[in-house]
């Protein structure tokens, strides 16, 4: 924790990365999404499927 204390504090525009899915480029190239993501294109199927 204290290096990212060190970061943040004394690099210039110092900032945690994203810890989030869909921000890795190499979760993307694998194809693999947010849960999130997920839930949300399952139910546009679901929905279009039943019109």
């Amino acid at each position: 924790m204290v290096f990212f204390l060190v970061r943040v504090l004394f690099v210039k525009q110092g900032e945690f990365k994203s810890q989030h899915i869909h921000d890795s480029e190499a979760m993307r190239e694998r194809g693999i999404n947010c849960v999130l993501d997920q839930d949300r294109e399952m139910r546009n199927q679901n929905i279009i499927s039943k019109r």
